[in-house]
């Protein structure tokens, strides 16, 4: 149990390219958010959903976005005005396939950071992350200014990167990071688990 920090589950996208609520999706026998909800109670003491407008059959405290239009960006920053924790982790609920052991390594370069960003085939997995609550000042100027990207909030903090590498031995095939945006990748994520 990580116990200075908080999960935030991000559900309030619009699933544009699934076509329907990825939220709600069914796959192996749950919902998407109800299989990282379960993956994240195991690992931290505090569990919160951050919504775009309330979840009904959640039995988490849910966190609507302030800024309509902010992505996850704005999500990030209504959760982290709501927590009791120095840090939270980030997941989005497209993707079942977390690890513990992964976000267990990734808590270990926390300290004198103010983000924690796991680097998969050379590209940063914001959505996967650790962020100190001490980064809700830049990421409120962010969202001011209308920059809603997490990328570009993380020009501005100090982040530990943690390359594939690091991660290979607790997840060799790196399935922690394989978020499912379309109807292909269900079905590929299907014969994964199948």
């Amino acid at each position: 149990m990580i116990e200075d920090c908080t999960a935030i589950i991000m559900a309030g996208g619009d699933s544009r390219r699934m076509g329907t609520d990825k939220a709600s999706l069914l796959f192996g026998g749950q919902t998407l958010l109800q299989s990282v909800i379960a993956t994240m109670r195991h690992l931290f003491p505090d569990v919160i959903v951050s919504v775009r407008q309330p979840r009904d059959g959640i039995d988490l405290p849910q966190v609507c976005d302030e800024q309509p239009n902010g992505g996850p960006l704005a999500g990030l920053a209504a959760s982290l005005e709501q927590i009791n924790t120095p840090w939270a982790f980030m997941v989005a609920c497209d993707m079942p396939f977390v690890a513990p052991e992964v976000v267990e390594i990734l808590a270990k370069y926390r300290l004198q950071h103010q983000a924690v960003v796991p680097v998969v085939h050379g590209h940063p997995q914001p959505l996967a992350a650790f962020y100190a609550v001490n980064c809700l000042a830049p990421l409120r100027a962010s969202l001011a200014a209308q920059q809603n990207s997490v990328r570009g909030l993380l020009k501005q903090l100090d982040v530990r990167y943690v390359d594939e590498a690091e991660m290979l031995a607790a997840d060799p095939l790196l399935h922690s990071f394989f978020d499912l945006d379309t109807p292909q990748d269900v079905e590929a994520a299907m014969n994964r688990v199948g």
